[in-house]
């Protein structure tokens, strides 16, 4: 069986840091992802870290950042104080990485090409003379 969840988007909010009672780091966060099948609709995910993901979410992301989560799907459900069942589901994040570079996530229109050294020549090469292009 497999559980596994893939996800890029922008958090809603600022990660909120927690610990348990005993002292275990916990962050909460929300990812939001655009549906790119012609709709203007926009998936909210709710995703937990634990551990030190959990203090490196909320070390290095805010609010507006684009992050990838790689986790799985979590489900739970509880009794709410009407009495009716409650239930909610989770992605578990495992692995959490930037979205986008620290250039663009300062608003930088660069292109990747421009950000290469000054030193940086391009080939002047046929593709005829590369190795693998038979």
């Amino acid at each position: 069986m497999i559980n596994k969840a893939i996800l890029m988007g922008r958090l809603t909010r600022d990660p909120e840091l927690r610990h348990t009672g005993t002292g275990k780091p916990v962050c909460s966060f929300t990812v939001a992802i655009d549906n790119r099948h012609g709709e203007d609709k926009t998936d909210f995910i709710n995703c937990v870290a634990w551990n030190k993901t959990a203090e490196f979410v909320s070390k290095y992301f805010s609010k507006g950042k684009m992050i990838i989560v790689i986790g799985r799907i979590s489900t739970r459900s509880w009794e709410g104080q009407d009495g009716k069942r409650c239930y909610a589901t989770d992605v578990i994040a495992n692995e959490v990485s930037f979205g986008e570079s620290k250039r663009a996530q300062e608003g930088s229109e660069q292109s990747n090409l421009e950000n290469f050294s000054d030193d940086f020549e391009p080939l002047d090469m046929d593709d005829d003379d590369l190795p693998f292009n038979n």
